[in-house]
């Protein structure tokens, strides 16, 4: 279980350089020092991550064995198209493969963690005919939910703000999900005449339940950071001044923690949970390819490019 975020704070307070220390450490004895620091911490951020390498779409930082990808097309709200399918797999295999990199951390840039798939690239679908879904779950999507469940490092969520559809998929295949206070999950594939995919029909009701699940898949409301920790989808919420810090610390002490048992841990889960997760998601892709010549797909699609409300059919 995770430490409580005080005694992790101190911990990585200690082990802090001189040129990141608290200027205000001397009135610690005077009762309010201590919070007043942390609260500076957390102001001016914890550490100083380096962009070791820019993709087109995705960031990647480091410091020391630490690593955080930073999903980064913030004008769509990190909205998932071929582009970013491909650099994040790239930048998911670089860490993997790195043995420098003991702990990753996934997130977003600007307001969203992910918004979902990139419905832009259906708005030809009525001229181009239904698109072939099965093809971009199967190529694009299932690699990268396999790699970040098969990586031998422990891998964290950090949910800066909507995660929607795919976007919830890529965090709650993650080993740790925590999130800012004003973050939201949402399984919003219903909305426009979808089914849930990109693994959510196994990831949601193995944290939240069954009953949990089919709420979420078949209304496709948004569930509030603090609502996704009470029913247990998710590890840790925190102030949204507090956020980035946070994650960042909890980053750093899973990096200095015992990789191998980490691996461990997770080949332990794999084995009990997900043990038959690829025959899952080809199930998935399946259905979805039925739902994307669905009449009520192309109207989903329609209407929220239109900005309107979908008029559903049953077609």
């Amino acid at each position: 279980m995770l430490t409580a975020a005080r005694a992790t704070t101190a911990s990585f307070a200690s082990n802090a350089s001189k040129a990141s220390r608290c200027p205000i450490r001397k009135n610690r004895a005077a009762g309010t020092g201590r919070r007043l620091c942390r609260r500076w911490r957390y102001d001016r951020g914890v550490t100083d991550f380096e962009l070791a390498h820019r993709y087109d779409t995705v960031n990647l930082y480091r410091r020391g064995t630490a690593a955080k990808l930073e999903l980064n097309r913030p004008d769509r709200m990190n909205a998932w198209n071929a582009q970013l399918a491909r650099d994040l797999l790239d930048a998911l295999t670089s860490v993997r493969e790195d043995p420098g990199v003991r702990a990753v951390l996934l997130t977003g840039a600007g307001r969203a963690f992910s918004s979902g798939a990139d419905l832009k690239e259906s708005q030809s679908l009525d001229e181009a005919g239904p698109p072939d879904l099965y093809s971009v779950l199967t190529q694009r999507y299932h690699p990268l939910i396999f790699g970040v469940r098969e990586m031998p490092k422990p891998v964290v969520a950090a949910v800066n703000g909507a995660a929607a559809g795919i976007g919830l998929s890529l965090a709650l295949a993650c080993d740790l999900v925590v999130a800012a206070e004003s973050a939201y999950f949402l399984l919003a594939f219903v909305n426009i005449g979808l089914v849930p995919d990109g693994g959510s029909s196994l990831l949601v009701p193995t944290r939240v339940g069954f009953a949990r699940a089919a709420e979420m898949a078949m209304l496709g409301e948004r569930i509030a950071a603090g609502q996704a920790l009470e029913w247990g989808m998710i590890n840790r919420v925190w102030p949204d001044g507090e956020f980035a810090a946070r994650a960042e610390e909890l980053l750093i002490r899973l990096a200095d923690g015992p990789t191998r048992a980490h691996a461990g841990i997770k080949r332990q889960l794999n084995n009990w949970l997900y043990q038959r997760m690829g025959e899952q998601l080809e199930f998935e892709a399946k259905i979805q390819q039925e739902m994307g010549a669905s009449g009520d797909f192309a109207e989903g699609v329609r209407a929220f490019t239109e900005k309107r409300p979908p008029r559903f059919t049953g077609a």
